[in-house]
């Protein structure tokens, strides 16, 4: 499991749970509860990095929580 920062929010548009990684550009999931819009991140933060490997990009590493956060 990644150590990334994720921010977890309720959406009224998208009516779901969002949850965002500032350290990997792009990088978003959702989910119907709190506990499934994480575990669709990791899951997510998983095919982001396996991306980037692909691509050979640089893989941010990760800091915890952000000071601007």
């Amino acid at each position: 499991m990644y150590k990334y920062e994720v921010i977890i929010y309720w959406s009224e548009e998208d009516s779901a749970f969002l949850a965002e990684v500032p350290e990997l550009p792009g990088c978003m999931a959702d989910g119907q509860s709190y506990e499934e819009a994480l575990r669709n991140a990791q899951l997510v933060i998983t095919e982001w990095i396996e991306t980037a490997k692909g691509l050979k990009r640089a893989i941010p590493t990760p800091k915890g929580k952000l000071q601007f956060a």
